[in-house]
């Protein structure tokens, strides 16, 4: 049930993009963990990248509000680029450009990234600095959530997906193959820098526990609500 109600989301917000933009649209892609198959049904978030020849405020107001909105299987409000700014701005975004580039399908359009020239000049700065910024963020939220397990597990969740995103860039920056799955990279990680792997582990394995009962809530919600 869930991926054909995710599928029909996401056909008509492509729809409703063509509708709203029409040749201003160059390309719509879905990045991330859905593009890499390492998403988990009505938890992971739907990530779509467009690009479009000219943005003003006209282009950004949609004509229909998108199918998707509300929905427990979330479709992030879109990145917007012009295809003069993803070329620019190789340097600028490293991680997210080079996650876009490894785990990404084309709904529409040529491939932006087929005119990109991704660039690992500031890969380090970023990812020190993005990996500084997770780490102060996970010790200020660890305050509230440590009232309650539940809230504790949404925090795992959540900074399992964040802290695997920068994990690759570690391991590029090392010269490593970086896996698209975040278990595998995890993984990797651990092994590259010589790591304790078993709290990793221990955290992974908890991950589904910490999915199912999510999961189960929100079917029996959208059930009661058709």
């Amino acid at each position: 049930m869930a991926k054909t109600v995710v599928h029909d989301a996401l056909n008509g917000l492509l729809r409703d993009l063509q509708a709203t933009h029409g040749d201003n649209l160059v390309s719509v892609v879905l990045y991330g963990s859905a593009a890499a198959g390492d998403h988990v049904e009505l938890r992971s978030d739907y990530n779509l990248l467009i690009t479009l020849r000219r943005i003003t405020p006209r282009t950004c107001a949609w004509r229909r509000r998108p199918r998707a909105s509300g929905n427990a299987w979330d479709i992030r409000l879109p990145v917007y680029f012009t295809a003069e700014e993803l070329s620019d701005a190789a340097d600028v975004f490293p991680i997210e450009f080079y996650q876009m580039a490894n785990a990404r399908v084309v709904l529409f359009g040529q491939d932006p990234f087929e005119l990109v020239k991704l660039s690992d000049a500031n890969l380090r700065h970023q990812t020190e600095y993005e990996l500084r910024s997770k780490l102060i963020q996970l010790r200020r939220m660890y305050i509230p959530a440590s009232v309650s397990i539940e809230k504790l597990c949404d925090l795992m969740s959540d900074s399992l997906a964040s802290f695997a995103a920068l994990f690759r860039a570690v391991l590029m920056l090392h010269g490593e193959d970086a896996p698209v799955a975040k278990p595998e990279c995890v993984r990797a990680t651990a092994r590259r820098f010589g790591l304790d792997l078993e709290p990793f582990e221990r955290f992974l394995h908890f991950v589904p526990l910490i999915i199912c009962p999510l999961l189960k809530r929100k079917l029996t919600t959208s059930s009661a609500l058709t």
